[in-house]
C-alpha cells in the first residue's frame, strides 16, 4: 500500500500538479502558449532526458536547481526591500482577532493541503540513496539541511506574497508568484518573474520525475508479480518504471485541476503519515522505552499527539470539502491492500 501511494500520490499526483503549474506561469509570462500543452511538454522532455543518462540527469537538476535558487533569492530581497519602504504592508502577515476563528474552519483544510505540500518532498534524497557516495553521511546530511532550507524559504516567500499584493487579488489565483512580481516590479517585470518562476518549477519537476521510478522499481523487487518494474537497462535506469510514472503524469494533467488532483492525492498521503507517527506509541507499547534500539522521541508523548491531531484535522476537512475526490484517495489506499494476497501468492509461488 505504502508503494502504491507512493507512486501515484507521492509521485505522479505532484509532478502534475507542478507541471500545471508549470504550464499555468509560462502562460502568464507568454499568453499565447496553451497551459496544458506547456504542461505536458515540460513532463515529456524531462521524462525523456532522465531516460537518458543519471549523468546527464544530475548535471541538468543541479543547473536547474541552482536556477531555482537564484530566482528564490531575487524575489526575496526584492520583498525586503519593498517592505523596507512600505513597513504598513506587515500588518498582513500580523495575527489577528480572527486567526484562531480561521484555523478551525474546514476550508482552512484544504488550504493546509497547499503548506504540507511544500514539504512533502523532504524525505526524497532517501529513494537516490543507493546511487550517491557514501550515503549514510550525504543522505543524512541532506535531509537535514534540505529541510531547514525550504521551511526559511517557504516562510519568506509566502510573507513576500501576503505584503506585496492585496488579498484578494491572490485568492483563488494559481500563479500568485507572477501577480506579486507585478505589484513589487509592475506588469512587465511581473511577467519577467512568471517565466522564471515557470524554469524555477522544472527543476521541481525534474527531481520528481528523477526519483520516483527508483521507488516504482523497489516494488518491483519486492513482489514477483510486478517484477517487471525492477527491470533496468545497461545504465542502471528503471525504464519500465519510469515510463510507467509517465503515462499516469499525462493521464492526470489532461483528466484533472490543480485543486482537484492536490486533495486526492494528500488524502491517502496524509492518512500513511498518520499511520506511521501512531508506529512510535505502538512501538513503545510493544517494546517499552528502555529498550536498546527503540526510537527515542523527546517530550513524548507531545509531538506525536499534535502532529496526529494536525493532520487528522486536514484530512477531516478536506474530505467535508471535496467527498468525492476524497473517497477517489481512500480507493487508491484499499486497491494495493484488495490485491496483496494475489501478489503475496505469486511471490510465495
Amino acid at each position: 500500500m505504502a508503494g502504491f501511494v507512493s507512486l501515484v500520490a507521492g509521485f505522479t499526483a505532484p509532478i502534475a500538479l507542478a507541471a500545471i503549474a508549470f504550464g499555468s506561469y509560462l502562460h502568464a509570462a507568454c499568453p499565447g502558449i496553451s497551459q496544458d500543452i506547456a504542461a505536458l511538454s515540460a513532463v515529456l522532455a524531462l521524462s525523456l532526458i532522465h531516460l537518458r543518462s543519471l549523468e546527464q540527469s544530475a548535471l541538468l537538476q543541479n543547473l536547474m536547481t541552482a536556477v531555482k535558487f537564484s530566482l528564490l533569492g531575487i524575489f526575496l530581497i526584492l520583498g525586503v526591500v519593498f517592505c523596507v519602504r512600505n513597513p504598513g504592508h506587515l500588518a498582513a502577515i500580523a495575527p489577528s482577532g480572527s486567526s484562531i476563528g480561521e484555523l478551525i474552519r474546514p476550508s482552512t483544510g484544504v488550504a493546509l493541503l497547499f503548506v504540507l505540500y511544500a514539504y512533502s518532498g523532504w524525505n526524497a534524497p532517501t529513494y537516490m540513496s543507493s546511487e550517491v557516495r557514501n550515503p549514510q553521511t550525504t543522505v543524512g546530511r541532506s535531509l537535514a539541511v534540505g529541510t531547514l532550507v525550504v521551511t526559511v524559504l517557504y516562510v519568506m516567500t509566502n510573507a513576500v506574497f501576503l505584503t506585496a499584493a492585496p488579498a484578494s487579488a491572490l485568492r483563488g489565483k494559481l500563479d500568485v508568484g507572477g501577480i506579486a512580481a507585478s505589484f513589487l516590479m509592475g506588469p512587465t517585470g511581473g511577467a519577467v518573474m512568471s517565466a522564471l518562476i515557470a524554469l524555477g518549477l522544472l527543476a521541481s519537476l525534474g527531481a520528481m520525475i528523477l526519483t520516483g521510478p527508483r521507488v516504482t522499481a523497489r516494488i518491483g523487487q519486492d513482489h514477483a508479480a510486478l517484477s517487471w518494474l525492477a527491470l533496468t537497462d545497461t545504465r542502471g535506469i528503471p525504464r519500465r518504471a519510469a515510463l510507467l510514472q509517465l503515462a499516469l503524469v499525462l493521464v492526470l494533467i489532461m483528466t484533472g485541476s490543480f485543486e482537484t488532483v492536490l486533495i486526492y492525492a494528500q488524502i491517502p498521503l496524509l492518512a500513511c503519515l498518520i499511520l506511521g507517527v501512531m508506529a512510535v506509541p505502538v512501538l513503545r507499547m510493544r517494546r517499552g522505552s528502555s529498550v536498546s534500539g527503540t526510537f527515542r522521541c523527546p517530550l513524548y508523548p507531545i509531538p506525536p499527539a499534535v502532529f496526529i491531531l494536525c493532520t487528522l484535522a486536514g484530512l477531516i476537512y478536506s474530505a467535508m470539502t471535496r467527498p468525492w475526490v476524497a473517497l477517489a484517495g481512500v480507493l487508491t489506499m484499499a486497491l494495493p491492500l484488495l490485491i496483496h494476497p494475489f501478489l503475496k501468492r505469486k511471490t510465495n509461488i
